[in-house]
């Protein structure tokens, strides 16, 4: 019962038919992630590297199966080498 002649239908983002747009979207943790990992191997590897795992694992939804954006792929291995090269220069 929408109540008084005004339907549900003319509000899309009404009751749940859109996702909860709380939060950056998962390009946007792409990008970031792609940026912090090749940052990270010019200064703070050893932070910017798990930053940019971190963002390129949410971006990716937690799963490696499916369709992937190319910058949350990019942000994880670059994140991954940059973290592996960081505590290699550490030890």
């Amino acid at each position: 019962m929408a109540g008084f002649g005004h339907g549900m239908r003319g509000y899309p983002r009404s009751r749940g038919r859109m996702g909860s747009r709380t939060g950056p979207d998962r390009a946007t943790l792409g990008i970031v992630g792609a940026v912090c990992a090749v940052a990270g191997f010019f200064a703070l590897g050893i932070v910017l590297g798990p930053v940019a795992i971190a963002c390129g694992w949410l971006a990716l939804n937690r799963t490696l199966s499916g369709p992937r954006p190319a910058p949350a792929v990019v942000a994880v291995v670059l994140g991954t080498i940059d973290t592996l090269l960081a505590l290699r220069l550490l030890a």
